[in-house]
């Protein structure tokens, strides 16, 4: 299957974001629905994606292979528990910095909007910052707690993951 230069692209952004869902790749990718989403992959990306238990998409390894792009977690073959690295967006990156860890009480969204408000000077929506969050609990790197709202801290302690920012 040979693919466009757009379709190369987004492959790497599946290859990047994985593992992601359908809302992560349609914002990333500028289209107005899930379903547009779900129609490329299948129509220009049958090959090299694959959905996981949990439905999150994942790249397979010969679309690793065959983009030019690091995948978005690395993780220590030595531990099967959270990954050593990650590439996330500049917000994901300025969550994990500010966010509960993991011996702390995890906290709302809203606790984490307004860290991020005094912490870089920045008024991110806080749907992006509930997005930010569920995104990096797929990634293994924050854990959710459900009380009266669903509260957050980091799964793993913040030295030992190494957060890079995505392009």
């Amino acid at each position: 299957m040979t693919l466009s230069e757009e379709a190369r692209e987004r492959l790497g952004d599946v290859v990047e974001l994985q593992p992601t869902k359908n809302a992560e790749l349609q914002e990333r990718w500028g289209m107005d629905s899930g379903s547009e989403v779900h129609q490329y992959l299948e129509n220009e990306l049958g090959d090299y994606y694959y959905r996981d238990d949990n439905s999150l998409i994942r790249a397979t390894d010969e679309a690793a292979d065959l983009v030019d792009v690091e995948p978005g977690i690395e993780s220590d073959p030595d531990d099967e528990g959270a990954p050593s690295r990650i590439r996330v967006p500049r917000l994901q990156v300025q969550i994990v910095e500010v966010l509960a860890g993991p011996d702390e009480e995890s906290e709302s969204v809203v606790s984490v909007l307004h860290k991020l408000r005094d912490a870089f000077d920045v008024d991110p929506e806080a749907e992006d910052v509930r997005s930010g969050l569920q995104s990096l609990r797929r990634k293994d790197v924050v854990e959710v707690e459900y009380r009266t709202v669903p509260t957050f801290r980091l799964a793993v302690e913040r030295n030992e993951i190494e957060v890079e920012e995505a392009d």
